[in-house]
Parts: C-alpha cells; sequence; structure tokens
C-alpha cells in the first residue's frame, strides 16, 4: 500500500511539473519544442535583407519544421517551401546563375530565396500582415483583396499569419543569442 501511495504521489509531482513547464513555457523549454537550425544564415540574411531573424526563423518552422528536404503536395521545396518557378524568378532577379530545382534542398540557398522574398512583399505590402498572407495565398489574392478593401479572406491564411506571429514572438525569446548576436 505505500509503494502505491508513493507512486501516485510521484505520479502527480512529475504531472505537475509537467503542467507547470508547459504553462510558463520557460525559454529552455521552448527550444526544445521549437527547434532552430541553420541559424547562421537565417541571421545573416535576415540582416542582409532587413528582416528580423525570428520572424524568418518562424516563417521556416512553420513552413517545414526546419526540414530542408521537405516537399509538399503542390511543389514548394525545402525549408521555406518556395516554388521552383518562384525560385528561378529569384535567381534571375538576384543575379543567379544556373539555377536548378535541387537548388531549393540546400538550406543556404533557400533561406536565401525566402529572405529575399520575403523583403520583396514588405517592399510592395508594407505590413507584416499582408507580407505573411501573401507568402501563403499568394499575391494576387492579396491584390484582389486590397483593391476590394477586405480583409484576409481565406481562414487558413489569417489561421497562418497569426501562428506565424506567435512562433515569431517564442523564437525571439527562446533563441535571441542565437539570432540577435
Amino acid at each position: 500500500m505505500r509503494r502505491l501511495l508513493a507512486f501516485v504521489v510521484l505520479g502527480v509531482v512529475i504531472v505537475g511539473a509537467f503542467a507547470v513547464v508547459d504553462l510558463t513555457n520557460p525559454p529552455w523549454y521552448e527550444r526544445i519544442r521549437y527547434p532552430l537550425r541553420y541559424p547562421e544564415y537565417v541571421r545573416v540574411h535576415a540582416q542582409r535583407h532587413s528582416l528580423d531573424p525570428a520572424l524568418l526563423a518562424a516563417v521556416i518552422y512553420q513552413e517545414s519544421k526546419f526540414r530542408a528536404g521537405a516537399k509538399s503536395s503542390s511543389g514548394a521545396i525545402g525549408l521555406m517551401q518556395l516554388t521552383p518557378a518562384t525560385a528561378r524568378g529569384i535567381a534571375i532577379r538576384t543575379h543567379g546563375s544556373a539555377f536548378r530545382t535541387k537548388d531549393l534542398y540546400n538550406p543556404e540557398i533557400n533561406i536565401r530565396y525566402g529572405a529575399w522574398y520575403l523583403d520583396n512583399l514588405f517592399r510592395k505590402y508594407g505590413t507584416e500582415r499582408l507580407v505573411l498572407a501573401a507568402y501563403n495565398a499568394g499575391q494576387g489574392n492579396v491584390d484582389r483583396w486590397r483593391a476590394n478593401g477586405q480583409p484576409i479572406q481565406f481562414s487558413e491564411t489569417k489561421a497562418y499569419v497569426s501562428r506565424v506571429e506567435d512562433l515569431k514572438r517564442i523564437y525571439r525569446d527562446a533563441w535571441r543569442s542565437k539570432l540577435y548576436q
């Protein structure tokens, strides 16, 4: 009977500890839940394009969970889930040479192109919410919504924008020393 009581008390203590950690989200716990890979590429390309590195990391996490080999059913590839057509356009605009689709599996190239694309969207739309909406739903949809004076029309895109904004706060708090050196 004493052993059973000891196991029950131990179980309650462990569950309680996990609950406290889950509710308070200390940075060490967030670093486990939300990994950061390729911080040097994130930092360098964010700086080069005047982006918040936490935003760049948040987009990467949301798009691919930092898996360089990710590929979507729509053909988007790599960390930032760029389509070959978008990447080819970026390569041309940035004077890249001999772009190959397989380049999108290269973390440095994918992050470089994705950072350039986000910067380009910021120049066009000016606000983070519209930039993220265009990244997710496409510029044509965002242009149409703006022309009609409408907010974001797709529930999936609204959720995407909110999630990336939440992730940005998490990455800023949990990975400050790696992202803002």
